[in-house]
């Protein structure tokens, strides 16, 4: 009896890559994202904070966009009397999911401008693998860069300049900021901004915020050592999933504190760092990790640390009202107040 002839299998079906609970791609190119929220239209949140956000866009080419967070002016006080600093914002996702108008990242951010009282652009970069890195870090470099030219513009005609940024933002008091991927992404645009392209910008970049960023690297540090060979394993195999051609768990990209970075950390062109991770979450050490060696790496400004006890990865995103995330806030908003700022 002669055995039946193959069938092919559906490319649309069969699986090439699974990084679940992310994402998953099929041979035949289609993605399936997983851990998706309640995408939320820009508009007035006029049951809570009432911040007022927009969608512009930076790129038509690429589809670059951003959604801005124009906080309420104080009561008996005009929004033309003082000028509002500027946080520009990466949120995470693991470089494959995500969306600033996911509900919890839009809630937060209206909180987190509301509270700052600070103009917030949080930049909706490209995702992986449709846009594999370092497609991300370009697009958050130039939403730096738009959010800049905008802001300065206010003190030229203000023709064709975005209306938000030219009136409200002070380019003298710019704050980058990210969660976890985009704790990453905002590492590397400061690096960028404290490079030869620093003189271009014309703004002051203040701080840089990372909450619960995600670097990883070779050598193991804290309790990564003790975890699953197949989990790190399945976390280098993700990056190699983002970054294509990437030299692996130590390009720079990953780790700004490899051989292969030189150095490059010492440039961060914020003024001053700091750096939030919490006791459960898997890159907590990863995150510690950072702070030492930012520290120590020839960083000219001041480096703090903030730990959230008893909770994991963004917890701030998914139980926002907890003690600790009101902690956390309390904390990034006295970051974004200090003296003299």
């Amino acid at each position: 009896m002669q055995d039946k002839e193959a069938i092919p299998m559906d490319p649309d079906s069969e699986v090439l890559h699974d990084f679940h609970p992310f994402v998953r791609q099929y041979k035949s190119g289609r993605v399936v994202r997983f851990a998706t929220a309640d995408i939320i239209p820009a508009g007035t949140d006029t049951a809570g904070t009432g911040v007022s956000s927009r969608d512009v866009v930076i790129n038509p080419t690429s589809g670059l966009w951003a959604r801005l967070y124009l906080p309420p002016p104080p009561p008996a006080v005009s929004r033309d009397d003082a000028k509002l600093p500027v946080i520009v914002y990466y949120d995470g996702g693991a470089f494959v999911i995500g969306s600033t108008a996911d509900r919890p990242t839009h809630e937060y951010l209206n909180s987190l401008a509301a509270g700052a009282n600070a103009l917030v652009v949080s930049v909706e970069y490209r995702r992986a693998p449709e846009h594999p890195l370092p497609a991300a870090h370009d697009d958050a470099w130039e939403g730096l860069e738009w959010v800049a030219s905008h802001a300065a513009a206010a003190g030229e005609d203000g023709a064709g300049a975005e209306p938000w940024l030219a009136e409200h933002g002070d380019p003298s008091r710019v704050f980058l900021a990210g969660s976890s991927a985009g704790g990453n992404i905002a590492h590397h645009v400061a690096v960028r901004a404290g490079g030869g392209e620093r003189g271009s910008l014309g703004v002051r970049v203040r701080g840089l915020l990372v909450i619960h960023p995600y670097f990883i690297g070779e050598a193991p540090v804290g309790m990564e050592a003790a975890l699953d060979a197949a989990l790190k394993a399945w976390g280098d195999a993700l990056w190699r999933f983002v970054c294509p051609g990437t030299p692996g768990p130590d390009d720079p990209l990953c780790n700004p504190f490899s051989e292969a970075a030189g150095g490059s950390a010492a440039r961060v062109a914020a003024e001053r760092v700091l750096v939030c991770v919490a006791e459960k979450d898997l890159l907590r050490d990863r995150g510690v990790w950072y702070y030492e060696n930012l520290k120590g790496s020839g960083y000219r400004g001041e480096v703090e640390l903030h730990e959230s006890a008893g909770e994991g990865h963004v917890f701030h995103y998914t139980n926002p009202g907890c003690e600790q995330a009101r902690e956390l806030q309390a904390r990034v908003l006295r970051f974004l107040h200090v003296e003299g700022v």
